[in-house]
């Protein structure tokens, strides 16, 4: 029989609120050495997650998009929405205002093996693992899946 998600999932990991400071959510993932935190509303449903890679907009800022100017008018050569997205970003001081949206995630009761699959074909390095009211109940990292598959 195959493991599932709840087999190998950290439990109870550590969540984060949209009011929660940037600066308080960027010394948990310093102090506790992980890569991305939950972030959950006031009733603890899952509403993003914030990384390391919302986070580099902060130190790197943003390039306003490409433009060329014709017959008065500004035409620009990039979606200017993607430039206030990333600008948002950069200035923000809450997880609320950096964190990404909609996070992929995944039930307790999928096989490691489905996990695997979907964090490769997504290019994401966790998903927060919840129950049928959106709740958080672990997170689940390639890190857990590799230590799976050692032990095996």
């Amino acid at each position: 029989m195959s493991k599932t998600v709840t087999d190998v999932m950290s439990r109870d990991p550590i969540v984060v609120r949209t009011e929660t400071p940037l600066k308080e959510a960027i010394q948990i993932l310093a102090e506790k050495r992980i890569s991305g935190i939950p972030v959950v509303d006031d009733v603890g449903k899952l509403v993003g997650i914030i990384s390391e890679t919302d986070l580099m907009w902060q130190e790197t800022g943003v390039t306003p998009p490409a433009y060329i100017m014709f017959l008065d008018s500004v035409i620009y050569l990039q979606n200017p929405a993607t430039y206030e997205r990333e600008l948002h970003k950069a200035l923000g001081q809450t997880v609320g205002e950096v964190m990404s949206k909609n996070p992929i995630t995944i039930s307790p009761e999928k096989t490691v093996k489905e996990a695997a699959q979907l964090m490769h074909d997504r290019s994401v390095h966790r998903l927060p693992v919840i129950d049928s009211a959106s709740q958080v109940v672990g997170i689940l990292t390639r890190g857990d899946i590799i230590r799976a598959m050692a032990a095996s």
